[in-house]
């Protein structure tokens, strides 16, 4: 890993964190600023990706972690995730990294402290989540990291604007695994 990566300190959010997360988050997926990296669903969602409530509901969850990346000296969060336990194993989730960081290994290295974190704090044999089929940049990306699709898919939640107003009709989301 480079030093931009190694450096790193991974913690839990808290309240004060919400309104940066919102907008990391918001940054990585949704609008102009996203296109700056390649994570972006700016073609395929417009709206929202996570709001303040949204985020405040998910950190109040038992058994859900939301994980935050940042550097000393840094202003703000790097990257964040969430972390759900799950039986036998655990869901990653709402991955976000900035994008003028994205492809510099900083999404690799919050993956591994999920992974060890899942292993070491829950006893996770599996990481799970869901992307939408029609990422397969992002699933391939996934995949070069130990992920297995599965066939599965589940719908998008068309009508619920939280989720995004979603720019076309055939959205779905298919859940990926992975052996920990």
């Amino acid at each position: 890993m480079s030093t931009a990566t190694t450096d790193l300190l991974f913690r839990s959010a808290t309240e004060h964190d919400i309104p940066a997360l919102v907008e990391l988050v918001d940054s990585a997926y949704r609008g102009e600023a996203s296109r700056a990296g390649w994570t972006t669903e700016a073609d395929l969602l417009a709206g929202r990706r996570t709001d303040a409530e949204a985020m405040a509901e998910t950190m109040a969850r038992h058994d859900t972690r939301v994980l935050v990346a940042e550097r000393l000296g840094d202003t703000g969060p790097l990257a964040c995730c969430t972390v759900e336990r799950r039986p036998g194993g655990a869901y990653f989730g709402m991955f976000s990294v900035r994008p003028a960081l994205q492809g510099g290994g900083v999404g690799r290295a919050v993956l591994a402290e999920v992974e060890r974190f899942a292993r070491a704090e829950w006893s996770a044999a599996q990481l799970e989540m869901t992307v939408i089929v029609q990422r397969t940049d992002l699933i391939a990306w996934y995949e070069r990291r130990g992920f297995s699709r599965t066939g599965e898919l589940s719908p998008f939640p068309y009508g619920n604007e939280r989720f995004g107003v979603p720019k076309r009709p055939d959205l779905a989301f298919e859940r990926l695994v992975k052996a920990l």
